[in-house]
Formats: structure tokens, sequence, C-alpha cells
């Protein structure tokens, strides 16, 4: 489950109150330094640790004790405090001093690439907005020089600078750690927005808290534990008609390899029937997939049996936004993505008729910049905080929303949040999201459920992304047709 800092706070109080003081940041501490010696391997080694004003500063000194005890070589870049550290963190502290095997460095010291490791204690999740008027100039040119090391960076909790509520650089200069072990539990910051390129690999420790400090939570990473419909085997004695049916519209002029894209990945996900309509220009047939039927998305039969993906080279003529209008009157179950997200947000009449719609009969698929238009702001603003952004839009348009980008936000209208953990840089390129509004519309199709459809889609459409790249398939020049056998293969592994 993901947390906020809000709630972490509230965990971390209702724990105290029941433990000797300093019990937390002397776990804290311990799990960090077991993560550093996995990190390690071999002894004797030489690990910087920043350790910052705070409980995060605390929890590195407590690190730093037991990496010494174990004999490695510890040097400690220590930034003082304006303040007086809490009881646990003068503890921590005093301890540190104490350990003959610690090297202090002077603050505004400059730093060699000649350690093993390095530690980020600085800020944790105690990193305001204004916390960039706190780093001193010596300071960010260090992070600078940390960064630019070719040994592992270890962030404990947070890396320093990464808001852990949004997952937004809130500083001029932030840590870009391979890997993060975070206490307590998971952040939503660590997975969304620069998260995963900051962040690095995450490992959670739990410090031992009790499950009854933690609250119920809505916000969680996607799995195929919560898209258990989806992973049903097909049936045997099944036919096309079993299996869905769904219609494409898009494909004006100079824009009909859009809808291609949509069709085919909703064919090989499964759907029984797949239909490419175009708005414009209708081809006899896809000589690659003659599969396809191809047919003017004026003939579209708009029904409940018929799953709609519209958008994808739409275009913005009178006869695209007369087939949106018919597309959110009728009872189809719709995935909207693309141009049909910008009619919506062009006309107010579109959006009305969203609303008007079973909550979960719609699916909203935008990326940053159709999700600005749809809420009439700034990209800066739905990126500076993608997950209000997500629930909003779910809020707004009364509709599940996947907001794509790195980590991915799918939201409900009723609150619930999921990030997706799964895809990589070779999914930012033309007809990445034309292929996952396809595979949206097949495993609605299929199965009948909208939110587990979304959830779904989007794991595959990123597994199938990380499983191309493993094979040397990009991220670089990975094109969106290579996708499609693999999605293939990926929810067929899903249903064994």
């Amino acid at each position: 489950m993901l947390y906020t800092i809000k709630q972490l706070r509230q965990i971390e109080q209702s724990a105290l109150s029941s433990l000797e003081p300093g019990t937390l940041m002397r776990a804290a501490g311990k799990a960090a330094a077991q993560a550093a010696l996995q990190l390690l391997k071999t002894p004797n080694q030489a690990v910087l640790i920043l350790v910052g004003p705070g409980n995060n500063g605390g929890d590195a000194l407590e690190a730093a004790v037991h990496l010494a005890n174990a004999g490695h070589q510890i040097f400690v870049l220590h930034s003082p405090s304006k303040t007086a550290r809490s009881p646990s963190g003068q503890q921590a502290f005093n301890q540190a001093q104490a350990c003959t095997q610690i090297n202090w460095l002077a603050s505004d010291a400059p730093l060699q690439d000649n350690y093993a490791l390095v530690i980020d204690g600085l800020f944790g999740i105690g990193l305001t907005q204004l916390a960039q008027q706190k780093i001193s100039p010596a300071l960010q040119k260090q992070i600078t020089q940390c960064n630019a090391m070719s040994c592992p960076i270890l962030a404990l909790d947070v890396p320093s600078g990464l808001d852990a509520d949004t997952g937004t650089i809130i500083t001029n200069i932030a840590i870009q750690a391979s890997h993060t072990i975070t206490f307590i539990a998971d952040k939503a910051g660590l997975h969304t927005g620069d998260g995963q390129d900051y962040a690095g690999l995450v490992e959670v420790a739990d410090l031992d808290i009790a499950l009854e400090y933690f609250p119920v939570s809505v916000s969680e990473l996607n799995k195929p534990a919560l898209f258990p419909d989806i992973a049903k085997p097909r049936r045997h004695n099944s036919h096309k008609g079993s299996n869905g049916t769904v219609a494409v519209i898009g494909g004006a002029v100079g824009m009909q390899g859009a809808v291609i894209l949509a069709a085919r990945a909703a064919l090989y996900s499964g759907a029984g029937r797949t239909v490419a309509s175009f708005v414009e220009a209708t081809p006899n047939f896809d000589a690659q997939q003659p599969e396809l039927m191809c047919r003017p998305a004026q003939q579209v039969q708009f029904n409940p049996d018929t799953v709609v993906v519209i958008g994808p080279g739409l275009g913005n003529s009178i006869a695209s936004f007369d087939l949106v209008s018919r597309a959110l009157l009728s009872t189809s179950p719709l995935i909207i993505d693309a141009d049909a997200l910008n009619l919506m947000a062009q006309q107010p009449a579109l959006h009305a008729l969203c609303n008007g719609r079973d909550k979960l009969s719609t699916l909203l698929t935008p990326h940053p910049l159709e999700a600005a238009r749809l809420l009439g702001c700034s990209v800066e603003i739905i990126q500076a905080d993608r997950i209000s952004a997500a629930k909003k839009l779910a809020r707004q348009y009364s509709s599940v929303v996947i907001l794509k980008g790195s980590g991915s936000i799918i939201a409900h209208p009723d609150g619930n949040m999921v990030i997706n953990p799964t895809g990589n840089a070779g999914l930012a390129s033309g007809g990445t999201g034309d292929v996952l509004g396809g595979v949206c519309g097949a495993l609605m199709a299929q199965h009948k459920n909208m939110w587990q459809a979304a959830l779904a889609a989007t794991y595959l459409h990123g597994t199938a992304a990380d499983s191309l790249v493993a094979l040397g398939i990009g991220p670089i020049g990975l094109c969106a047709s290579e996708l499609l056998v693999e999605i293939r293969k990926q929810l067929n592994t899903l249903l064994k």
C-alpha cells in the first residue's frame, strides 16, 4: 500500500506512543545498514554518508555505526542543524561521535569518486517546498559530485530533493539514487513523475510497526492481484462472440495508422471481433492483419455489447464531433483517447454528456497535455502533482482515468488510485498510446469490468515494453507495433 507523508507521520506517532524513545530510529539505521551491506558485498569498503540535520540524518548516523562495526571505512559529511536535534537524533549523533572508526569530513569538503557506496541521509520526507532556500551552494555542489560518482547511491526513506507525495523534484538539485530503502511504508512519489529516475530500486522496511497502526489506504502499486477477472483462463467451449466486439473509431486522413495500431492491439489482446472504423478514407482491408474489419465510422453500431475505442487519429472535424457525441449518448462502454479527449476539452456539452454516463462504463486515457486541456490548466500543473490531477479528472468526468507517463496513474471516480510500476522510456514514442487504448478495449470486451481492464492493460503494456528492452529491443527506437506480439505473450503468461 502507498501512504502520504501526513499518514506516515500519524503512523509513526501512534507507534512511538508504545515504544521506547529511539526505537524506530535504531530500527531504521539497522535496516539501512543491512541494505548497504547487500550493495557493498566485500569487506573494508569506503562508504560516504551524507547526514542531514533532521531525523533522516539520525537514521544515517545509526547506519554509520553499524557499518563501521562491520569493518567498513566510514566517512560522514554532516550538515549541521540551526535548531536542536530531536532526542533520538541527538542520541544517534553522540553515538556516532563516540565511534572512533568514523571519519568526519568538513562540511564544505570536495568529494572524490573513490567510494564504494554513498548513503543519502540528508532530508528524507522532511523536505518542504521552501527547503531549496536552506541548501547551501557548497551542499549543492556536493550533491552534484555524488550524482556523478560511479558507485551505487542508497537513499534513506526518500532521495533528498524528491517530494514523497507527488514524485516532483522540489529543489534545484536532488540526489539521484540507484537504490532507496524507504521506512514504515511505501510512498507514491517514489513511483511516479521523477520518482523512478531518482529513487532507483525501492525496498520497504516496515520497522516492525504493528499493522494496527496502519489506516486503510486507497492507493497502491499495480499488480496482477488487483485484476483477478482478467487472469481467468478462457473457456475451451467458447466462440468469437464469447470474447466481445471492439470498434475503434478515428483515422482522419493522414492518421489512419492510429486506428490500425489500436485495432491490432485489440485483436492481439483477445477481442473476438475487431472493427477498424475510419472517419475518412476507409481502406478496403488491412493487408498485414486481414482479420480486422475496416468500415466507415458512421456505420458503427453503438450498443452495450460493443466496446468503442474512440479518438486515435480522429481529428477535430464536425463529423468527428458528431461521432464523439453519438458515442457519449450511447450505451456502449467507451475508451476515450487522443482527439476525442481534445474535443471534450473544447466542448462543454461533451463534458456534460460524459458526466451523465455510468461512471464505470467510461475510461479516459490522457497524456499530460491532454489532461491539462481537460482540466483547463498547464502541463506543469499536471506534472507537479500527477496523482491529484488524475483523481480530479476521474471525479470531474465521472470516469475511470489512466493518466499516462512515468508511473501511470489509474484513478477510480470513487477516489481509489493505483500507480503502475511497469514500463520504461521506450513507451515515449508515437503510437504506444493507441496500442494501450486497444488493449483496454479488448480486455473490457472480454471481461466487462472497466476498472480491472484499465489496471491490466496498463500493467501488460508496461511489462511488454520491459520484456522487449530486456531482449535488447529499445528503449531507444522501440516502436509501438513491436509491442503487439509481446503484449499477447504477457497476457497468456498471466493466464498460466
